[in-house]
């Protein structure tokens, strides 16, 4: 057997994990330039993370909603539970809320329409519904549906009659 002429410790012992081609046949291998390839990757990243940071934004401004309109049933809630009422409310049942002439509140089953000529309150504040938490459902009439609304000036006096 032959000696081999080049020196032992310039022969790879694995040169499948060299960096560069260690033949005139092997494949051709450049150096990446790691600015652009770290800039693209900050680039993605940033991207990704822009996204779900804006997903988790919209997702707290729900929540900040929801817990508005819960905090305004609790308003509602405690106005109407301090309104005078001479009946026991029952869950999913419709109720009417209306304002005395002394300014007080007063929770009725009587609508507004079922009142005829002699309404006796100062004027009709909303429609209610109790909910199963003992939280109240208010359904207010829309501003331009007037007919739904008894204005108390237009009522007859008893000069009138």
């Amino acid at each position: 057997m032959e000696e081999n002429p080049i020196p032992e410790f310039k022969i790879a012992q694995q040169p499948g994990l060299l960096a560069y081609a260690h033949s005139a046949g092997g494949a051709v291998i450049k150096p990446e330039d790691m600015g652009k390839t770290k800039g693209r990757a900050q680039m993605a990243m940033r991207q990704q993370t822009h996204e779900q940071l804006d997903k988790l934004y919209r997702q707290m401004e729900i929540l900040a909603q929801q817990a508005k309109e819960v905090q305004h049933r609790i308003q509602v809630s405690e106005r109407i539970y301090d309104a005078d009422m001479s009946f026991e409310p029952i869950i999913n049942h419709v109720y009417y809320l209306y304002e005395k002439k002394d300014g007080s509140d007063v929770l009725s089953m009587v609508s507004p329409s079922e009142w005829g000529r002699k309404f006796p309150f100062n004027q009709f504040l909303a429609r209610v519904i109790l909910l199963a938490d003992h939280t109240w459902k208010v359904e207010f009439f829309q501003e331009e549906d007037r007919s739904q609304f008894i204005d108390v000036d237009d009522l007859p006096t008893n000069e009138s009659i």
